[in-house]
């Protein structure tokens, strides 16, 4: 058997980068899934190689209660209730001094990046008490551990979903779900450029790689290989950990 047989999935985000990289590698484990986003050419692109028996795209505006709502529901139709979530959707404003970020912005990076897990765990939580359990994964940052200069609106964020993630597992163990947040360091997705402010250039990219001791970006290949981890019962007793996939950059 593989690692997610028999597993069905939720994943935010899910269209591009990290998240496309979680749902083409929990399909190949085994899983059903279910997957949201705003691109929905590139979304309904992925879900057709898939196959409708492996994978169902809705778009999914995540900072929308009503739309995480026909995800969780849609899921539920197509597979059943949800073994795993994965907040995956995320955005940044460009890497700027702090008092420059238009609040406009702020409030897009709140909403998407923190208030979807809101919408999300009211959504699902309830089906996941009826089933007995399931596991919730939090896509944080290495932002939320040791910040970088130029991010502090997007670091707090994901300040929020490292912490939040922890408070989660204390108050939803007893029903045995489990939660853990995922904290990736700067990686190689659509948001490189915003996440350094200057142009995506290999002499402006080496003075980022120069601060992770395993000298690379993330790459969403790695990402999903930590979340399929956590996410299996392999992980059974792991719950509440900041889980960095990160070349050492927050040591």
């Amino acid at each position: 058997m593989s690692r997610l047989d028999n597993k069905i999935a939720i994943i935010t985000g899910g269209a591009n980068g990290f998240g496309a990289a979680m749902v083409e590698h929990f399909v190949a484990l085994g899983a059903k899934v279910a997957f949201g986003d705003i691109a929905t050419a590139a979304g309904e692109a992925l879900a057709q190689r898939l196959g409708e028996d492996n994978a169902l795209f809705i778009p999914t505006d995540v900072t929308q209660r009503d739309a995480v709502n026909a995800l969780v529901g849609g899921c539920m139709q197509r597979f059943g209730v949800p073994d795993i979530v994965i907040n995956n959707a995320g955005v940044t404003h460009v890497n700027s001094p702090m008092l420059t970020v238009d609040e406009a912005a702020f409030d897009r990076v709140f909403n998407v990046n923190v208030k979807s897990i809101y919408h999300m765990t009211q959504a699902v939580v309830p089906h996941m008490k009826t089933k007995g359990g399931g596991t919730i994964l939090n896509i944080g940052s290495t932002a939320g551990i040791r910040p970088r200069p130029g991010l502090t609106w997007y670091n707090a964020s994901k300040g929020a979903v490292n912490l939040l993630s922890k408070s989660m597992a204390v108050e939803l163990g007893p029903f045995g779900i489990r939660v853990n947040a995922i904290c990736p360091v700067i990686g190689e997705t659509a948001l490189l450029a915003q996440f350094m402010g200057v142009p995506d250039t290999p002499e402006n990219r080496a003075k980022f790689i120069a601060t992770i001791p395993l000298g690379r970006l993330s790459q969403p290949k790695d990402v999903a290989q930590a979340a399929a981890f956590l996410a299996s019962d392999e992980a059974a007793f792991i719950s509440g950990v900041e889980f960095p996939v990160d070349g050492a950059r927050t040591v």
